[in-house]
């Protein structure tokens, strides 16, 4: 699957997402071609504006900036007017369909604020023209590049005040923070706005999850500029692109192995009973055929790294074995919750293995149901199945 990773460690801006975009790869050339398709909408109140794209430097470090040039229009456009545009364009349905949410997630707050309802919200400087430019590009950009899922970091919320069609406002402005409700933030020593209306609109709306960089194989990375100039920020917009890495725990553990040819079979219950009290993660054992057509048995033992010197020595006192192989092997493994289920039967405990917040297996506790089955005289699957069954019940009612 490719994702987006949006650091957004000096803020985010409408121009900022945009310039980052094309900075990771999408050529202006095609972007303003697509771009042109709004311009065949039959709505009679035309866009006209010229992109400039250029490469500027903030302490050091050069990004793309994106400048949306317009004539100031007299009459502002409300939601109806833009979605009639966006919706009359010639736009893929996915750009029409994500720059929809957008506009109207912004509106939402906006009219939220001011006390009126969506369609009376009249854009001032969030619905101009470059507002229009920067959420359809950057929409275009992310089908370009093949975006199937976005992520991002917290949001950082500058301090002080701005100017606005309606007086002085306070940082973060009142639509900016109804936009980032529910969204992790934090405040940094900054007298600016950070994050503007039009660029928490476009990540509130698209990203997955604001959490630190997801498991990926990076391929691509673009910095998109900010206006302003910081003493102590670099003002741009980081986006990293990639192959997302299939979200499983990873660890490192050990493999111990033994061919033993000088024991009882019926001791090995008892030789693996010692080495899981010893710490083993798990023990088994196999039958092999050696050298001189001799029957044997691999025993094998799985540990934690640091448990290796218990188990050897645990192992030499319960096997015959002169010697072992040791392995270093890497291990991939669900995230792992163990709950209690009530049943018909008596409670009972349940793993509960998860990939990316998803449940995929649902592991009810052997010595639990072993107990069940005995207690009530049932056979031992019957309670297995009735623990299985409860458990669905509770974590997905209805289905």
């Amino acid at each position: 699957m490719k994702i987006a990773y949006f650091d957004c460690s000096s803020g985010i801006a409408g121009n900022m997402v945009l310039g980052a975009l094309i900075d990771a790869g999408v050529n202006p050339t095609l972007l303003r071609e697509k771009l042109h398709k709004l311009q065949g909408t039959r709505y009679k109140r035309q866009i006209n504006y010229k992109l400039k794209i250029s490469k500027i430097k903030h302490n050091g470090l050069v990004s793309t900036n994106v400048e949306v040039k317009f004539k100031r229009e007299k009459q502002h456009r409300n939601l109806q007017d833009i979605l009639k545009i966006i919706r009359q364009s010639k736009l893929s349905k996915q750009v029409k369909a994500q720059s929809t949410k957008i506009f109207t997630r912004l509106a939402e707050a906006e009219a939220k604020v001011h006390g009126v309802k969506t369609n009376q919200v009249h854009f001032h400087e969030v619905g101009a023209v470059d507002a229009i430019i920067d959420i359809v590009g950057s929409c275009i950009c992310l089908e370009i590049l093949g975006i199937e899922k976005i992520f991002a970091s917290p949001l950082p919320i500058g301090k002080g005040t701005i100017k606005h069609v309606h007086g002085i406002l306070p940082i973060p402005a009142p639509a900016t923070a109804q936009l980032i409700k529910g969204i992790p933030t934090y405040g940094v020593d900054v007298k600016a706005e950070l994050v503007t209306p039009t660029g928490a609109a476009i990540i509130s709306t698209l990203a997955t999850g604001f959490v630190d960089i997801p498991r990926m194989k990076i391929e691509k990375i673009g910095a998109g500029s900010g206006s302003l100039t910081f003493p102590n920020l670099p003002n741009q917009l980081r986006v990293f692109i990639g192959e997302a890495e299939l979200p499983t725990q990873k660890d490192t553990i050990l493999q111990i192995e033994t061919n033993i040819d000088d024991m009882a079979p019926e001791s090995f219950a008892g030789t693996i009973r010692k080495l899981m009290q010893a710490g083993a993660l798990d023990a088994f054992i196999t039958p092999i055929l050696m050298k001189k057509n001799r029957t044997a048995t691999l025993l094998t033992v799985l540990c934690l790294p640091e448990n290796r010197e218990h188990i050897l020595n645990s192992l030499f006192d319960v096997t015959t074995t002169l010697g072992v192989r040791i392995s270093l092997v890497s291990r991939e493994k669900l995230k792992r919750n163990i709950i209690n289920i009530k049943t018909k039967y008596g409670e009972a405990k349940i793993k509960l293995g998860k990939l990316g917040g998803k449940i995929k297996t649902i592991a009810p506790e052997y010595e639990d149901y072993k107990k069940i089955a005995e207690k009530h005289h049932i056979p031992i699957q019957k309670a297995y199945k009735s623990i299985k069954e409860s458990t669905w019940k509770k974590i997905s009612p209805g289905k």
